[in-house]
This record gives C-alpha cells, sequence and structure tokens, in this order.
C-alpha cells in the first residue's frame, strides 16, 4: 500500500494527490496509484491459470488449496471440464486462487501496482480475495472460510430449483412490476409452496441488473421480456440465487466457519463492501459483512462510485482486474468510462 503524509487533501488544495479513502494525501501522485479489482463466480473458463503456474509461489498456492479442499483444483482450472469446473464447490476456490495467483503475476511485472495500491474491492467471492490481498485473512485462511461458504451455497441450491440472469434495461423498462408478476404468477398459477423469490441479486449499472429467485419465476420473466420492455436476459452459470433469501440456509455455516478464524486483521488498504459499498474500517465488521453479503443484493453499481467518485479535475488510478476474465472492466466502462480508460487486466 501507498504510504501516507501531510494534512488533508481537500484543504492543502493539491487536487493531484487526492485519495477516496484517506483522510491525508498519498506521498505519490494519483494517476501513479492503483486501484485492484478481484472478480467472481461466473467469470472462470477452462484453462485459466496457465499463465499464472510459472510465478514463484503460485504452485505452492495450488497445492495448499488442493490439501485444504481435497480435491487437484489445478487441475480443474486447467483441464476441466466445464462442468466441474463451474460447480460451486470447485469454481469459487479456483477462482479466489486464480486471482490472489494474479496479483502475484502483477507484483512481479509491475510491483509499483501493488505497492502504490490505494483501495481494493471484489464481486461477491472477489470480495474474500480483496480481504485477503489487504491482510485481513491470510491465503489459508481466506481457503478454510470459502470451503465452507461454497459447501453451504451449494447445500442451499440444491434444495429447490432456483438461478441467476443478467437483464439489460432501457428507459421505460417495468423490472419492478416484471420481478412482482413473476412471484404473482409461481404463487396464484403454479401454486408452489416453497419459498418463492425473485428479485434484483446485484446492481450492475443503471441499464443492468442481476435478477435471482426461483427457476419458474425467471422462466416466467423470460416468456415476457417485451411486455415489461426489458432488452435482453441471459442466464448466468451458477447454481443457485446467491445474494437473496433462498441463501439463507447457508449463513449459519458461514457464521460458525468465521468464528473459527482467528480474529480478522484490519485491511492495510480500504476494501470496499458489496454490502453497502462502504470500506471496511475496524476488523468487527468482517463478519456481519460476509454473511450479510449471502443473501442481500451486491451494491456493484455502488461499489464503484465509492471507488472512482472524485472532483473533475482529479486524475484516475490505473485499474487491474485480477483474476480470471474481463467482466469487471465491462462493468466499470459502464458505470464511469473516465476510469476505464485506465483500465487492465491480468492475464491468468
Amino acid at each position: 500500500p501507498a504510504s501516507t503524509s501531510g494534512n488533508n487533501s481537500a484543504s492543502s488544495g493539491r487536487p493531484d494527490t487526492w485519495c477516496q479513502y484517506y483522510d491525508r494525501p498519498v506521498t505519490v501522485p494519483i494517476e501513479k496509484t492503483s486501484v485492484l479489482l478481484f472478480p467472481g463466480q461466473g467469470s472462470q473458463f477452462v484453462g485459466m491459470a496457465k499463465n499464472v503456474i510459472d510465478v514463484p509461489g503460485v504452485k505452492d498456492m495450488f497445492e495448499s488449496a488442493s490439501s485444504i479442499l481435497r480435491t487437484d483444483l489445478l487441475k480443474i482450472c486447467l483441464e476441466g471440464p466445464p462442468e466441474k469446473l463451474k460447480k460451486t464447490i470447485h469454481c469459487q476456490p479456483a477462482v479466489y486462487v486464480t486471482s490472489l495467483a494474479a496479483a502475484k503475476k502483477l507484483q512481479l511485472e509491475c510491483p509499483e501496482a501493488i505497492e502504490q495500491c490505494v483501495a481494493t474491492a471484489g464481486y461477491s467471492v472477489g470480495e474474500i480475495a480483496a480481504l485477503a490481498f489487504a491482510g485481513t485473512f491470510t491465503f489459508e485462511e481466506g481457503l478454510h472460510l470459502l470451503r465452507v461458504r461454497a459447501e453451504s451455497m451449494q447445500r442451499a441450491s440444491d434444495l429447490l430449483p432456483s438461478g441467476m440472469a443478467w437483464v439489460t434495461l432501457g428507459h421505460d423498462s417495468q423490472l419492478r412490476a416484471a420481478l412482482a408478476a413473476a412471484i404473482n404468477h409461481c404463487k396464484e398459477e403454479l401454486k408452489m409452496e416453497t419459498p418463492v423469490v425473485c428479485q434484483v441479486a446485484a446492481y450492475i449499472s443503471p441499464e443492468c441488473k442481476v435478477i435471482a429467485g426461483n427457476i419458474e419465476a425467471l422462466e416466467f420473466i423470460e416468456s415476457h421480456l417485451e411486455q415489461f420492455r426489458l432488452g435482453s436476459m441471459k442466464r448466468l452459470e451458477v447454481a443457485g440465487a446467491f445474494h437473496t433469501p433462498l441463501m439463507l440456509p447457508a449463513v449459519d455455516a458461514v457464521k460458525h466457519a468465521l468464528k473459527r478464524l482467528p480474529p480478522a486483521r484490519a485491511p492495510a488498504i480500504p476494501v470496499v463492501s458489496n454490502v453497502d459499498a462502504e470500506p471496511y474500517g475496524q476488523a468487527i465488521g468482517v463478519s456481519r459483512r460476509l454473511t450479510k453479503q449471502l443473501t442481500r443484493p451486491l451494491c456493484w453499481e455502488q461499489t464503484l462510485h465509492a471507488l472512482y467518485a472524485r472532483p473533475e479535475e482529479v486524475p484516475f488510478p490505473k485499474t487491474f482486474e485480477v483474476g480470471p476474465g474481463r467482466k469487471l472492466g465491462v462493468t466499470l466502462r459502464m458505470v464511469n468510462a473516465k476510469a476505464f480508460k485506465r483500465y487492465e487486466s491480468v492475464e491468468v
């Protein structure tokens, strides 16, 4: 992390050293600082990790992961098959390890990107990688937590057919009405007695949301896109309706897993939470936020605003997406085109 010194940047009138979260400016100009974004589930692809496996220390990370998870995680990343990699119990740790390996690669190729990193955030499971990067958990502690998180989310998903979908919106879209109609269809027409959920699970941008719920509710919306003036809808490669109340059965197991870990440490740099788009402060809020994240919508659009909002004359940091894919770059371009101009992804 960048070292800090001096007085409050707002009062010092030096926009070149302005930084979102410190109450004193960083010692390097803001355009030389960086922000790291850690992707989530759905970003995985067969063959990932082949461009990071030769980075010193990465093979050890995968061996440690395989020992904790009792499965050959590197083989699943490199060879798949896709159906196996897509499973929550494999996918979440695979994205976590590959993302932290990408951060190691970045440190090797561009040390100043790590040394002058002023803030970080991660999408869903990526938030745990961001917290490990910031020193709140060790790499192994994050893996122990993830094993329980992934297993309990998979079990919750197996209770009833559910899923998630990416929806694009226009100025006259009626998403709220569509969600309500889908719930009504499940309860009144299909007479479903299981819990019925259909809601926004992630705020991506003004024109894009992720929705989640029972499969029957998603199917209803898919067949009524025109009626509710919705643009397009694409199912996500996930096992269930994450970030909704359908994940309530997973909460207790994750709470217990967090209690079994050593006390979380305060992050060395600000990590912005998906739950409320606020940076983690002291370590006490870590457990509360990570359990809430299971059943609450992700405030990703708001997280990006928190990271990049600044006075007009203030330059942007470099942004590095560390992990598989470029999905977070796509979301950044939607939310803040100026910040996106300084975006790069680290190939994994």
